[in-house]
Formats: structure tokens, sequence, C-alpha cells
């Protein structure tokens, strides 16, 4: 039975004429499938679907949504994500669990910094926005440098992240920089690689780490993420999104935030 199927210029030119056709007659598989943006069951058989197609370094899969969801689009990830992105289709491996994660920066000393990334929703002139919230547990400080204090800031800043001193404005959009979402789950910060090579990976979940449905509702509808960072000690654990609110006001008003607005990468 032929397929509602929304199959974008960039899938066809990767997956080719041949096999996007028999996508199309629905020659080659079944209909139904897990919506890779909302997770919850589809049939391109019965509503408008898009194709989605997820690109490693070795190999690529392909997967669907919803069209009123997100469109159909080639996400380009490492290989290292793909294979998470693929335990979360099938549901292999353990579950994706909140938390800091290694990233690139040094902490004071000789252990890598951990970053702790954290999601919520902030609320500016009458509009939830989907945001994530970095702070390491160590001070940051460049590789290689002797100094003892904590450069996380500055270095954000040389990055292109900007000082933030009032929640309800928008932070400025960061070129080169996204937000990774695979499969409904959050993957990756990347940033630009050097030389403008492919991007890079500045924070990975060492496993894809679990947003909520209202969360990733938003990041779907805006195509943005709103990255805030402070140094170690200025935000802290908060359990609600009121008190992470309140965490980031004070820290603000401080001097010790930066922030920038990122697109968001894949679903």
């Amino acid at each position: 039975m032929p397929r509602m199927l929304d199959v974008s210029q960039d899938v066809r030119a990767e997956i080719g004429d041949e096999e996007a056709d028999q996508l199309l007659a629905g020659d080659n598989a079944s209909g139904s499938y897990d919506c890779t943006s909302c997770r919850t069951p589809g049939d391109s058989a019965q509503e408008r679907t898009s194709t989605v197609l997820f690109v490693g370094d070795e190999t690529a899969v392909l997967a669907f949504a919803h069209a009123t969801c997100i469109p159909s689009q080639v996400v380009r990830v490492s290989e290292t994500q793909l294979q998470g992105a693929v335990r979360s289709i099938t549901g292999e491996g353990p579950a994706a669990a909140a938390g800091p994660a290694h990233a690139s920066p040094v902490a004071a000393g000789a252990e890598q910094a951990v970053l702790g990334i954290t999601s919520g929703l902030v609320l500016i002139e009458g509009e939830l926005h989907p945001a994530l919230v970095v702070e390491p547990t160590a001070p940051v400080v460049r590789p290689g440098s002797p100094e003892t204090g904590d450069e996380f800031l500055q270095l954000l800043n040389e990055q292109g992240f900007r000082p933030i001193g009032d929640l309800n404005q928008v932070p400025a959009a960061l070129p080169g920089w996204s937000v990774l979402l695979a499969m409904g789950q959050l993957h990756a910060i990347l940033q630009p690689g050097t030389g403008g090579g492919s991007p890079v990976s500045w924070w990975q979940a060492h496993q894809p780490l679990h947003v909520t449905d209202d969360w990733r509702a938003a990041a779907n509808k805006s195509h943005t993420v709103l990255v805030y960072a402070a140094p170690v000690g200025s935000i802290g654990q908060q359990g609600r999104e009121d008190l992470l609110r309140d965490a980031l006001d004070r820290a603000a008003m401080r001097g010790a935030l930066v922030a920038a607005a990122l697109p968001l990468a894949g679903t």
C-alpha cells in the first residue's frame, strides 16, 4: 500500500532514488512506527510521515516521525551517538538517567572536569523556552595552564557565549553550535570543528539523557534550545523549575552566567 511519506531531497540523495521509491510504494516494511520525536505510535498509511536518516561515521539508520512533529531530514552524528540512538529505539541497554557527564574542558588539577547538565523550561515574555543549564563540578582552567583559578566563563566567552544579566531576555544565537536530540533523547552539545570541519562534541552524554515530553515539544516547536552556563557552585541541584529559575536569576545578577541560543539538531 502506498504511504503518506515525506522524503526530503537530502534523504533521497543519501539513500538513493530506488530505495526512496520503494519506501513511498510501501514495498519493504510495515507502515507502523514509533515516532522518533514524540515516541508515540504512527502509521504512514494513515497520516503524513517524515523520513529521518541518522548518519554515523560508518552506518546509517532510517527512522520515521509524524510530519506534524518534524520535517524529513538527515541528522549527522558520531558512530557512538548513532549506536546509542539505535539502543534507544530497540530498548536495549540501561535506561537513560539524568546526571553529570564528561566534557572537554579540564578542571583545576589533573582530572578532567565533569559538567552537570540540567534540562528545564524557562518562561520569557509569556512563552516557555527549552533550556539546558551547564555547571561544572570543579573549577575549570585551560589545558596545560598553571593557573588555579576558574576560567570556565572566560573560555565560553571566547567561544561566543555572552554574559546575561536578565533572564527575561532571549540569549543571542551562536552560529556553528547546536544541541543534538536523537530519538527523543539528549545526546550532545556540538561546537564547530576546527578549520570549518564537521561539528564535534563539546559535551556528550555517556548515555542518552531523558528530557520531558513538554521540553521536547517546546524544542521541536522552536527548533532552538537556550543554553545557560555558570561556574561551579553557582546553581546547584534544584528539584523544581521555579527553584532552578531563582538560582539562574541570582547567578545572572552576580555576573556569573553566560548564555546562547543554539539550534536544535535532530529530533
